[in-house]
């Protein structure tokens, strides 16, 4: 495995969890915000 394999490993799992961390965020603040939104539409 040269050193050029190496980094492009590393660099796959780090924005896989870029993505997924991304993503996390997402949907906590939909969940968040705007099912809070929901909510408040719907029994306000």
């Amino acid at each position: 495995m040269t050193h050029d394999d190496d980094l492009s490993t590393m660099n796959e799992a780090r924005q896989r969890r870029v993505r997924i961390t991304a993503w996390v965020v997402i949907i906590a603040l939909i969940l968040g915000g705007g099912g809070a939104t929901v909510f408040a539409l719907l029994f306000g």
